[in-house]
């Protein structure tokens, strides 16, 4: 390789937390020329080969070894564990895989590296960010969704062509909140926060503290984009002298938005009136929020100059990714869909948005959020809920206060609050769960697992739980 960035080479870093992140930042370190030391809970398999390149395992801490000069942390790793609290005392920089991706980009020929459009919100971070791939591929760009949405940003940034350029053009970049936390220098060509609502608080200590989080993608991002009609997101946008806004509406100055059915610009566009950039018909993914992440992902591609025929063929070629509002099946007239990712209240009460009558399946781990306000919104769409998990009871009350009227059926499982990681009752558990559905619905009506609470009281994670809930519609046949 070329000569060795001197902020990382000869340095002794730490990497706490190996899974897929750590594990790749612990390899880009080694290659890197610097001294890497690895800890975790338990010992992975990857250390079998990250010790046999120069890294040295040095099991569980609680403190921190002298001498470290930097700390990578998993962003699985709370600011409160005692490793990472123990370097804060110290004054030992504790970083994120993304901050340290950051410090590690690759310059291109022009001398400068491939630019960061990113992406951060409490729901449709994944869906937008796929979105934007689309459309910067379909724009001749060679472009890349990492971060949060699975690839390492180590791996990227790092990413070499044939000929010894970087191998992308520009990047698509998840981020979350935990991300964020560990990120102090990023600086993203364009960054959007989509929404921000109750979500992570045990993690992050408060909503402000979460909210704020959120709020650094763009700090240092000459473009600001964020969805007008969520408050949060669009209080954090305001004094942005970058600030773009998408609505759902006739857009403004500024915006981009929906016009008699088609997406427009009204931000990027060189005639005032906007430029149009596909009718919103073409979108292959249904519901207001899809839409709102389309306009989103819109926003960010032009800001990097991607003209609106390519936004047009992106957007239209995307398919979605998997557990996102996915149309399983349809049976004697009635629609299944699986939206096993939306794992809070927010995540569900978009997806619900989405059709006009509905029986849904929910509960699972809600970590404390209030599923009050989604039920009282939701109520009159609802033909009948089906409700799984540790915390179906909350649900049940709620729907009891807001939906009286509406049938409420409850499905035990033998792993409630389990962590058998085999969880042999969670497919039996979700074939009662589908069945029942099914006496609920009539033709017209959609079966919609949009669980409003994370997976893994019953099943490994939520895959697993849109997996189960697939098989279970197919063998309805």
């Amino acid at each position: 390789m070329s000569e060795q960035p001197p902020a990382i080479a000869g340095r002794t870093v730490l990497v706490a937390g190996l899974g897929v992140s750590g594990v790749a930042a612990a390899r880009v370190l080694l290659d890197r020329q610097a001294r890497v030391l690895l800890t975790d809970a338990a010992q992975p398999p990857a250390v079998t080969e990250l010790t046999g390149a120069g890294a040295t395992w040095l099991g569980a801490l609680e403190a921190l070894p002298d001498g470290v000069d930097l700390v990578v942390t998993s962003p699985g790793w709370r600011p409160d564990a005692p490793l990472l609290a123990d370097a804060a005392a110290r004054g030992v920089e504790v970083i994120g895989e993304p901050e340290l991706a950051w410090r590690l980009r690759v310059p291109g020929p022009d001398g400068t590296p491939a630019p960061w459009l990113a992406v951060t919100g409490t729901n449709g971070k994944t869906t937008t960010v796929t979105m934007l791939e689309t459309v910067l591929t379909a724009a001749g760009r060679r472009a890349v969704a990492a971060g949060n949405v699975g690839r390492p940003l180590v791996e990227v940034v790092t990413a070499l062509a044939d000929d010894g350029s970087p191998a992308y053009d520009v990047i698509a970049v998840e981020l979350s909140s935990f991300q964020l936390h560990w990120s102090s220098s990023l600086a993203p060509a364009a960054a959007a926060v989509l929404n921000v609502a109750d979500d992570h608080t045990d993690w992050h200590g408060s909503f402000a503290a979460y909210r704020d989080a959120k709020a650094r993608i763009l700090e240092r991002s000459p473009v600001a984009v964020a969805d007008a009609g969520d408050p949060v997101a669009a209080g954090l946008v305001a004094g942005h002298p970058g600030r773009v806004t998408v609505t759902l509406g006739e857009p403004a100055p500024g915006q981009l938005g929906v016009r008699a059915g088609v997406l427009v610009d009204r931000a990027f566009a060189a005639d005032p009136g906007g430029e149009v950039l596909m009718a919103r018909a073409d979108l292959p993914v249904p519901g207001p929020h899809n839409t709102v992440n389309a306009l989103a992902a819109a926003a960010l591609a032009r800001a990097a100059g991607v003209p609106a025929e390519a936004v047009e063929l992106g957007l239209a070629g995307f398919t979605g990714g998997a557990h996102r509002n996915v149309l399983v099946a349809t049976i004697d007239g009635v629609d299944y869909v699986d939206d096993s990712k939306a794992t809070n209240p927010h995540a569900a009460g978009a997806s619900l948005a989405a059709y006009p009558r509905v029986v849904w399946i929910a509960g699972g781990l809600l970590k404390g959020a209030d599923v009050d306000p989604l039920v009282a919104a939701v109520a009159p769409r609802l033909a009948g809920a089906v409700l799984l998990g540790r915390d179906r009871a909350v649900v049940a009350r709620s729907l009891a206060r807001h939906a009286p009227s509406v049938p409420v059926v409850e499905v035990a499982s033998g792993n409630d609050g389990a962590v058998d990681a085999d969880r042999p009752d969670a497919e039996t558990a979700m074939t009662r769960v589908v069945a029942a559905a099914a006496t609920l619905a009539r033709p017209g009506d959609t079966v919609l697992l949009a669980p409003a609470a994370a997976s893994m009281d019953v099943f490994r994670d939520y895959g697993h739980r849109g997996r189960a809930f697939a098989d279970a519609v197919r063998a309805l046949r």
